[in-house]
């Protein structure tokens, strides 16, 4: 297998991207091969500082970098021969089986969708983020597509399950649709109608409404839902976890009392925040193309950006997204089944 990263795109560009890669290299991801795309004169100066062997690795040089200010269709205009728009066309070309970048979100989007394509039957790709709960949950869309048809939504689930199903092993991954109550008249038209469609769908374990905040106490396992509604969800979430460690720092620091508690607990303290660290799921997939792109958080350090490789060689050998375009063919099909039938009667 062989891995494309964009060393150039994000806020620690290229000093943490490279320390991911030798991080995974020497880890699970020892079995592949790794294309570097980006600035051969720094990515060499990185490697001279900190003692890196670059023997192993194929460098790609390129100049120009996308940043956070770039509009998201930069990479067609001015940005070309960007780091980022360079490693999708080696993915689009063949030349790796998936991406890894922390570059900006709307033009690693744009970019996924027209460069390394959506995959055949898909209306909209969308990004994919797991939510560090127990168990986990996936969130689609979590920032993509502002604004979705009911349709759009059914195809996320059969995504979504394919994803939970083929990389946690869920057999019946639960699909919940996000809305403002629970009962199946609840919503806009939009949700009242996706309610409609997937409770339809055959191919997914549709339990109906979930609230946001039941997300976090095991509603389901893929949670549906708008790319606003959805970055809202997940930015709530954050900063939630970043108040958490803060209020629990200051008990631990409240005096004596709290000092030996910390001692007493410490382990447990460790675990918990382990489970709020964005860092441990690294990245999250745009699904619905035809080869894997992972969208790393711009402000990836060392150990999340390793972890958002190892996730896009997971997704790379899992089968899911062979899995999630057998199934788009069996949605399609069922559809046009239900179109004859009616117009037959």
């Amino acid at each position: 297998m062989k891995l494309i990263i964009d060393c150039m795109g994000g806020d620690h560009a290229p000093h943490e991207m490279l320390a991911g890669v030798m991080a995974a290299h020497k880890g699970s991801a020892s079995d592949c091969d790794f294309l570097l795309v980006g600035n051969e004169t720094a990515i060499k100066a990185v490697a001279d500082e900190r003692g890196y062997d670059l023997t192993p690795f194929e460098i790609r040089h390129t100049e120009q970098v996308i940043t956070m200010d770039d509009d998201a269709m930069a990479w067609r205009t001015d940005k070309r021969e960007a780091s980022m728009t360079v490693a999708l066309r080696a993915l689009a070309d063949g030349e790796g089986d998936a991406v890894v970048s922390c570059s900006n979100t709307g033009a690693l989007f744009a970019g996924a969708t027209m460069i390394a394509r959506r995959a055949k039957g898909v209306h909209r790709a969308a990004i994919g983020t797991v939510l560090p709960f127990h168990p986990p949950v996936l969130l689609l869309d979590s920032g993509a597509n502002v604004t979705v048809q009911p349709d759009f939504l059914l195809q996320f689930a059969v995504m979504g399950t394919a994803y939970m199903k083929a990389l946690y092993g869920i057999e019946k991954p639960r699909v919940g649709l996000i809305n403002n109550g629970t009962e199946e008249h609840k919503g806009t038209e939009l949700q009242q109608a996706a309610y409609a469609l997937l409770s339809a769908c055959p191919n997914i374990n549709f339990i109906g409404n979930v609230e946001a905040g039941s997300l976090p106490h095991g509603s389901c396992d893929v949670a549906v839902t708008d790319g606003f509604t959805g970055n809202i969800t997940l930015k709530a979430f954050e900063g939630m976890g970043k108040l958490f460690s803060k209020k629990l720092k200051g008990v631990f620091k409240s005096g004596l009392g709290g000092a030996l508690a910390y001692l007493l607990i410490r382990g447990k303290i460790k675990e918990l925040r382990k489970d709020f660290d964005a860092s441990e799921i690294g990245g999250s997939p745009i699904l619905g193309l035809r080869k894997p792109v992972i969208k790393a958080h711009g402000s990836s350090k060392e150990k999340a950006f390793m972890n958002a490789i190892y996730q896009a060689r997971t997704l790379a050998s899992s089968g899911a997204l062979e899995q999630m375009q057998t199934d788009m063919a069996a949605l399609e099909a069922a559809k046009k089944a239900a179109g004859g039938e009616e117009h037959a009667h």
